[in-house]
């Protein structure tokens, strides 16, 4: 009984390591930015990046087949909504993967932070719950090692550097 309870066990937290749920944090930010809570800090759920305007990517990449569809919310608006004052995005994955990313690269018509692609939310399996995506079917400059390498999946925290 006592070894059943423990695959059951194993098998629930698998599975709930891979879903996020309503109100879990998705991304942390912090660093230079406009102050939110006492410890400078900025928490979104799924709910509160959903509340940013949308914006949406149609493009090809070099991990997925076909033109895909994404949907999130523009790296220069979060950048905006926070207050960011930095010339640098730290971004982490959840495997403690790192990329610097320049502020610069958020502009209109950018990068997104998507949480969802082809109508369906990003799941840990499937590069999410987040993943920060270039329009590379838009600019040639962004199809180059340089903005591969951005675009870092399952995406956790994002430090605002100077």
């Amino acid at each position: 009984m006592n070894r059943i309870f423990r695959v059951i066990s194993t098998i629930i937290a698998i599975s709930a390591a891979n879903v996020a749920f309503a109100g879990d944090v998705l991304l942390t930010v912090s660093g230079k930015v406009s102050t939110s809570t006492d410890n400078n800090l900025w928490e979104f759920d799924r709910a509160a990046l959903e509340a940013l305007p949308t914006a949406t990517i149609k493009t090809t990449t070099i991990w997925t087949d076909g033109l895909q569809v994404f949907g999130g919310v523009s790296l220069a608006v979060l950048l905006d909504h926070i207050g960011a004052e930095g010339g640098t995005i730290l971004a982490v994955a959840l495997n403690d993967y790192a990329v610097r990313i320049p502020a610069a690269d958020a502009i209109e018509d950018g990068p997104i932070i998507a949480y969802q692609r082809n109508d369906v939310a990003l799941s840990v399996r499937d590069r999410g719950p987040l993943w920060i995506i270039y329009p590379f079917d838009n600019n040639e400059i962004y199809r180059s090692e340089e903005y591969y390498s951005r675009s870092i999946w399952q995406l956790d925290h994002i430090v605002i550097e100077d």
